[in-house]
């Protein structure tokens, strides 16, 4: 499966994105999906998963209650919803089949105060 990550941009504290990952390939629907994000200097980190199913969601503890990951395997899509955004949540997002090293191209995310 391939993915291609988008809907990133530069928002001000407080604010809201939301990411897109669109995945080709019939077997989207396999695989659990993750979000990871990397900030400049520091290593890539984990956001939140999904399983196959879309039934069951887990969140780092940096953005839960902020942050919703869903999916829609009709349009295989992935997304991750972003509230209350902070200057901490500036890094490049990255997309995930878990399991594989598909990762996609990564979207930036820029959260000014």
């Amino acid at each position: 499966v391939q993915l291609q990550a988008s809907g990133g941009g530069l928002v001000q504290a407080g604010g809201s994105l939301r990411l897109s990952c669109a995945a080709s390939g019939r077997t989207f629907g396999n695989y659990g999906m993750g979000w990871f994000r990397q900030a400049p200097g520091k290593e890539r980190e984990y956001v939140a998963t999904i399983n196959a199913s879309g039934a069951t969601t887990n969140y780092a503890d940096s953005v839960k209650g902020r942050f919703t990951i869903s999916r829609d395997n009709a349009k295989n899509t992935v997304y991750l919803q972003m509230n209350y955004l902070k200057p901490e949540d500036t890094a490049v997002y990255y997309c995930n089949a878990l399991g594989t090293n598909n990762w996609g191209q990564g979207t930036q995310v820029t959260v000014s105060s």
